[in-house]
């Protein structure tokens, strides 16, 4: 479970093979983190929104028969200052444990949970996760069948809520949508130096490859989807100049067009501007000509990591019964003929 800045996201998977096969999912736009950009704590309303949709995840798990779990929480809960009593009232009333995890921990767990879609004829990945609260930059070397190397990081400190609140979501105007995407280029420039990412895109060395609630809402609005529909839009691949095309369009349309089109809806209306000025800020500076849509992420990543530690225990169990079973047989007196 993958409680955000923005929204709440659970997976109940089974293994199957590699893989897993998805048993249950579910997912709610909570708004946990309304606010704490301007007050530092979260919100009451906010609370209640949010314990109450861990409550339905809670259920769910009990239903599914669940038999290991993790459950983290991002941005939000790191950045409030009152995360330790939301904690705790979690704890009480879902029977939730809530581990906050770092930024690097998350990056990392993004990049691995859209692993499956990266291409590894490239030299180089770029993977971002574009959240409520921050952005995260993974830059992955790749190094032949399925293998990759962290090259480097950055979470930056800016997502759809902090730059909707610092800026505005309703009604927007061209210079405070030129404002939003100078915040976020500060941090890309900072990223770039330190890598030189954009030099190996212009000798075609990279994928790209965006998941968030935003590069899957430009995606169905590309395909002009009149219902959001994950398999259609997961492991797409979107012409860039068509998508910030979009980009445009929704930047300078009023709210109510915004919330007439079926893959934006209420619940992203006013957040789906600030978004496409940070996919307009990650393009400027890094211009690959196709991204990869990836509707996974974070659970995925915890997934597939808890498969590898499942995996690992029942090798050390069987270890430890296969050096019991060889003292039992040596204390053993030979047999006599």
């Amino acid at each position: 479970m993958d409680l955000g800045t923005n929204n709440c996201r659970l997976l109940i998977a089974k293994q199957q093979g590699k893989g897993f096969r998805v048993i249950d999912s579910f997912s709610r736009i909570v708004r946990l983190g309304e606010g704490v950009s301007l007050t530092g704590q979260l919100s009451e309303e906010a609370i209640e929104r949010t314990v109450e949709a861990l409550g339905i995840c809670a259920d769910k798990m009990r239903r599914a028969g669940v038999t290991h779990m993790r459950c983290v929480a991002t941005e939000v809960c790191r950045k409030a200052d009152n995360s330790d009593d939301f904690l705790d009232r979690v704890r009480l009333n879902c029977g939730l444990d809530l581990d906050i995890i770092t930024t690097a921990e998350e990056a990392a767990l993004a990049a691995e949970g859209c692993s499956p879609l990266i291409d590894y004829r490239h030299q180089n990945a770029l993977v971002f996760d574009i959240g409520g609260g921050s952005t995260e930059l993974v830059w992955l070397g790749l190094k032949g069948p399925k293998q990759s190397e962290v090259l480097g990081w950055m979470s930056i400190p800016v997502g759809v809520v902090t730059l909707t609140e610092r800026h505005g979501g309703m009604e927007i105007s061209d210079d405070a949508y030129a404002e939003m995407i100078t915040d976020v280029c500060r941090y890309v420039d900072e990223f770039e130096a330190a890598h030189g990412i954009a030099g190996q895109i212009r000798e075609g060395r990279v994928q790209m490859l965006g998941t968030s609630g935003t590069v899957t809402t430009l995606a169905g609005v590309h395909f002009g989807l009149e219902r959001y529909s994950r398999r259609r839009v997961d492991g797409a691949w979107l012409n860039t100049k068509a998508m910030i095309d979009i980009c445009h369009r929704l930047a300078t349309s009023d709210y109510q067009t915004r919330l007439n089109e079926p893959c934006i809806g209420r619940e992203r209306a006013d957040l789906v501007v600030s978004g496409c000025a940070i996919v307009e800020a990650m393009h400027s500076r890094w211009p690959v000509k196709k991204l990869r849509v990836a509707d996974r992420g974070l659970r995925e990543g915890m997934l597939l990591g808890m498969m590898r530690r499942a995996k690992r225990d029942r090798q050390k169990a069987a270890e430890a019964a296969s050096r019991q079973n060889n003292k039992k047989a040596a204390r053993e007196p030979n047999a006599v003929s």
